[in-house]
């Protein structure tokens, strides 16, 4: 009997969980994708928005920007600024971002590119993997989170 309580306080607390009650908007204004995605490219719960990962693709064509990191990672990073602009969140307000590039040796480019979006010292918390591949041959994807308080 011991674990049917314990299981049925943490059902009680994932049910009461600020989260489950939490109004969500899945938004999809087509910003940046067009057509007929499996995803929303963010996702709003309370005051916290949830972008989808982000390729280097020129907004509406779903096609690679030509140019290789250097100009992946700025559009990438553009594209990720145009999102958050369009739900009424700006730069400021990224706290998370993680980064998936496949060769991380070229970190350094894309570093030297994410730091001119952010206020110096103001950097989101944040991730990089690297990864095997990513979507339409991107070397690299950008996902974060925007809060307001």
């Amino acid at each position: 009997m011991k674990y049917v309580r314990v299981a049925a306080i943490g059902l009680l607390s994932i049910v009461n969980a600020p989260w489950v009650c939490a109004e969500t908007d899945y938004l999809n204004a087509g910003i940046v994708a067009k057509g007929d995605l499996p995803f929303s490219e963010a996702v709003q719960v309370e005051n916290v928005l949830y972008l989808s990962g982000q390729v280097g693709i020129v907004p509406k064509t779903q096609k690679l920007i030509e140019g290789g990191i250097q100009t992946e990672s700025l559009q990438a990073m553009e594209n990720i600024k145009s999102v958050a602009e369009a739900y009424g969140y700006g730069m400021s307000d990224i706290v998370k971002c993680t980064i998936f590039l496949t060769d991380l040796k070229e970190l350094k480019v894309f570093n030297d590119n994410y730091k001119s979006f952010f206020a110096t010292g103001r950097y989101p918390a944040r991730s990089a993997v690297e990864v095997r591949a990513l979507a339409l041959g991107s070397r690299v994807e950008v996902e974060c989170m925007a809060a307001k308080s």
